[in-house]
């Protein structure tokens, strides 16, 4: 990291004496209140806290450096984040923080070919198994590099080397919640896309080398296929699918021995504003012993399996997510550029055995103007044969510079 800095302090240097290179700030603030009702708990969790990342991009002729800041404040304390032992208190993984979120350098060049090393982000695919983790406070990053090439259509490569996943647990991270845990990753992908939509066969190799994590017990690698696209099936009307499969296994000092699948198949109508969905993910169990069902520990698990988030770690018996959700979108209404509707739905039930796990309700009211975006959501999980009744709501507000 130490080299990164320097070359983006040259090419910082070089700013003030070439004009060739255009500068970009960076800044995105958010301020969120959540609160947690959780059985089993004598006490509601509460937590206001305000995050910011301010950065700067410097860039000439296809090279970049780009260096961000993150800084988390708890405004209020009656919440467990994870790190400062409060468990008589739900938990809200929001955990106070100043770090250095992104520092990389990249090169960007014909044919779609592109380099990036140092502290970034990943997006990969839909964020199922290596992602961002942005709805938490506190971003996963990771000490990488990535290469691209390719174009959208057609054949493309996106191959990652990360040697440390950031996590969203900040400087205070301790114990199996770690700031940050090393070890030998490969996430890669081949697409091929057509008008119908991106085929992508995948590989995610996780090797963690902190035995304090679970026992290098999330240590797996993952192969599959997705296919992911829409099509238009009418005057204002889209039809939109995806389809994914892969195997996941144990790697290297993970001391389980399992092997278990991943499903996902998924449908989405959209009529002008609004959009229906519907879809079945399946993430599939071997033995029922702790910890070999499929899991995503550098995935974006907020968005999969219900906003409650009472399935971030994969029982041992797996999850079934049987699931629906209808959005609607109104543009340009009163002083609000878009205003949008979500409502979802979801059943869960396990891959063995086929016990009912809970179902969950979500609902989302959010407003965009300008650079400006506010929300409530809500988030209400009723437990059958899995963890407990649980009650979620957020009320936030962003902008992005």
């Amino acid at each position: 990291m130490k080299s990164l800095a320097l070359l983006a302090g040259a090419l910082m240097a070089g700013a003030a004496s070439s004009q060739d290179i255009a500068v970009q700030p960076l800044l995105d603030a958010r301020l969120r209140f959540e609160n947690v009702d959780q059985d089993g708990f004598g006490r509601e969790a509460s937590a206001l806290t305000l995050r910011v990342r301010p950065g700067l991009q410097f860039s000439r002729n296809g090279w970049s450096a780009l260096i961000e800041g993150e800084a988390t404040a708890a405004i209020t304390h009656d919440y467990n984040n994870g790190t400062n032992g409060k468990t008589q208190f739900p938990g809200i993984f929001d955990p106070a923080n100043t770090e250095i979120n992104r520092a990389q350098i990249r090169y960007a060049g014909d044919n779609g070919f592109a380099v990036t090393a140092g502290r970034q982000a990943l997006e990969l695919a839909d964020q199922r198994f290596v992602g961002s983790a942005s709805f938490r406070q506190n971003q996963q990053t990771f000490d990488a590099v990535r290469m691209q090439w390719g174009q959208t259509k057609g054949f493309s490569a996106d191959l990652t080397y990360a040697w440390s996943d950031r996590t969203i647990n900040g400087r205070r991270g301790t114990g199996a919640r770690q700031q940050a845990v090393s070890g030998d990753n490969v996430f890669a992908l081949l697409n091929y896309g057509t008008k119908a939509g991106t085929l992508t066969s995948f590989a995610y190799i996780v090797d963690q080398d902190e035995a304090v994590v679970q026992g290098f017990r999330l240590s797996s690698q993952t192969y599959g296929v997705r296919f992911a696209g829409a099509t238009p099936i009418g005057k204002d009307v889209k039809l939109g699918y995806i389809a994914s499969w892969a195997r996941q296994s144990d790697y290297h000092r993970n001391p389980n021995d399992y092997a278990a699948d991943y499903w996902l198949i998924e449908g989405a109508l959209t009529i002008k504003a609004l959009t229906g969905k519907a879809g079945v993910e399946v993430l599939g169990a071997d033995k029922g012993v702790a910890l070999t069902s499929v899991q995503t520990p550098n995935g974006s698990v907020f968005g999969f399996q219900g906003w409650a988030d009472k399935l971030t770690t994969t029982p041992p018996d797996g999850v079934r997510d049987l699931y629906g959700s209808i959005a609607y979108a109104w543009k340009n209404v009163g002083l609000a550029d878009a205003i949008g509707l979500t409502t979802a739905y979801h059943r869960f039930d396990s891959d063995r055995r086929r016990q009912h796990y809970g179902n969950e309700w979500d609902l989302l009211v959010s407003a965009k103007r300008g650079r400006t975006s506010v929300s409530v959501r809500y988030a209400r999980y009723d437990a059958d044969r899995f963890a407990t009744d649980t009650d979620k709501l957020w009320l936030e507000a962003g902008w992005v510079f």
